[in-house]
């Protein structure tokens, strides 16, 4: 997909570096009671399998998409996960670009389409945001891996 598009992105649901950091404390804890528990019954074998359990759903995460980001003809679509709707933005009603940070949140939850406070946010992992306001007063936050390349590309796709 090198030039299909001007511009092309995927966002993965597990590749948030917190939550990865959580599920690793989880599945730590539950290999430290299996090894520290001093009753040798069935509850022990649960503390494993718990833990592998996490590891193998922390892995399958990883490579799950969330959402893909494609800009090509004036234009921004955003598909999400199966049965999520594909939301397509037409940069001929965008009045303003900026880069910025999604959130100042440490924790901040994966959205796809959620409509906030005359807002429209889309975000996965990460920090940076680009944000379009349109000709209504519409924002839209995409969070994205690369915003300076996004905002270059958005730039150059709106000069067309």
């Amino acid at each position: 997909m090198g030039n299909r598009y001007a511009y092309f992105e995927k966002q993965y649901i597990g590749r948030d570096y917190i939550r990865i950091c959580i599920r690793l404390v989880m599945a730590a804890f539950c290999f430290a009671a299996y090894v520290y528990e001093r009753d040798r019954d069935n509850t022990q074998d649960l503390f494993l399998v718990v833990g592998f359990g996490i590891i193998g759903v922390s892995i399958i995460l990883l490579f799950l998409i969330q959402y893909k980001i494609i800009i090509d003809q004036k234009r921004i679509t955003i598909d999400g996960l199966w049965s999520a709707r594909k939301v397509e933005i037409d940069l001929n009603s965008i009045v303003k670009v900026r880069k910025d940070t999604y959130s100042n949140y440490l924790f901040n939850n994966p959205v796809y389409n959620l409509h906030r406070k005359g807002s429209i946010r889309f975000y996965s992992s990460g920090k940076d945001a680009i944000v379009l306001t349109d000709t209504d007063g519409l924002e839209y936050y995409i969070g994205t891996q690369r915003p300076n390349e996004m905002y270059l590309v958005i730039q150059e796709e709106m000069r067309k």
